[in-house]
């Protein structure tokens, strides 16, 4: 990348060195205290098992779990609830968005929070009149009203809790930045009174094809500083804590003639949290010559992202290794590494 790399360290904007051969970018340098804490790892040459370079068809992968079967109607993270116990009062489950992703799609309740400044706006269901309509119109035991009973509670636990650090809160001041002020509030709820055991946010905008050290010069402040947020948000449950950041797929080793880079193939999953092995970057690398690469272009995928998450799911949240095939079928296991303590 003979224009758009980023300088070695030591360099005017070079990048943070990580373990004396990996580095990370300077924009996110609010995430090195966590790796000097070793709350913070990478795992490289990761992704999903078959190529695929639509980002739709590949983000639908990632999120069904089921990568090369299109079919698939629910996403593993729902399927990860289903096998989750649940308490009384639990949420359980939080969307960041105005609709249900597909990871989250499938029989198991989730509740939905409006992203950015605005999530706490009342919706129209949250009036004392159409709440009582649609109560005595959805009152039954049958499959729709069950969910609308369902979606409605989980909503008020969200909002209860909400608007208590809302009211304790300067004149109600948040964050200016959609992610930050998102992590924030995400971090209250996994802390607080809710329980929420799970939470999904997506953040688009890295399709680097053309001026790539202008997008991220955009892109990668907030995230870093998101993360940050909201791990300083989680520090009461820090050490019973994993976040995963990942995409659909990598991007190719070399720059394009726009000063960008096009879709790839392997990738890079990042892992946070006090439940992590921080501290190291894992995964099979084998360089960037051009004998290493996937067909001389992309970085291979050497570690299937489901085995990343699996160890989340079983040494983390204690799922049972012989209950993996539910939530992420006919997939065996590696456990080449462990990334979590």
């Amino acid at each position: 990348r003979p224009t758009i790399a980023v300088p070695y360290p030591q360099q005017p904007n070079g990048a943070l060195d990580l373990d004396g051969f990996f580095g990370l970018h300077p924009l996110l340098e609010d995430l090195m205290p966590f790796w000097e804490q070793k709350q913070l790892a990478f795992v490289h040459a990761c992704g999903l098992p078959t190529i695929e370079r639509s980002h739709f068809q590949a983000q639908d992968y990632i999120e069904n779990g089921t990568p090369g079967i299109k079919k698939t109607r629910d996403g593993w993270m729902n399927r990860l609830l289903a096998q989750i116990p649940k308490e009384e009062r639990l949420t359980q489950a939080l969307n960041v968005g105005v609709t249900t992703p597909y990871i989250f799609k499938g029989k198991m309740d989730v509740a939905n929070l409006r992203p950015g400044k605005n999530s706490i706006t009342p919706i129209p269901t949250d009036r004392p009149q159409v709440r009582a309509a649609f109560s005595q119109l959805y009152g039954g035991t049958d499959e729709l009203s069950q969910a609308f009973q369902a979606g409605t509670k989980a909503r008020d636990i969200v909002l209860e809790e909400l608007n208590q650090e809302m009211m304790m809160a300067s004149r109600g001041a948040k964050n200016v930045d959609a992610f930050m002020d998102d992590a924030a509030e995400v971090a209250k709820l996994m802390v607080g009174n809710s329980r929420t055991q799970l939470a999904f946010m997506d953040i688009g905008g890295w399709d680097s094809h053309a001026n790539q050290n202008q997008l991220l010069s955009r892109q990668l402040p907030p995230l870093g500083k998101g993360l940050a947020t909201l791990m300083t948000g989680l520090e009461p449950i820090l050490d019973e804590t994993v976040v995963v950041v990942m995409s659909e797929f990598g991007r190719t080793v070399k720059e394009n003639g726009n000063k960008g880079t096009d879709h790839g193939f392997g990738n890079v999953m990042w892992l946070l949290g006090g439940a992590v092995k921080g501290g190291e970057v894992y995964g099979d690398w084998l360089g960037l010559s051009e004998s290493a690469l996937y067909k001389k272009r992309d970085l291979p995928v050497n570690t299937d992202f489901r085995d990343v998450l699996s160890q989340v799911l079983v040494n983390h949240l204690g799922i049972a290794s012989d209950r993996l095939n539910p939530i992420f079928p006919d997939f065996q296991l590696a456990n080449s590494f462990d990334v979590i303590a």
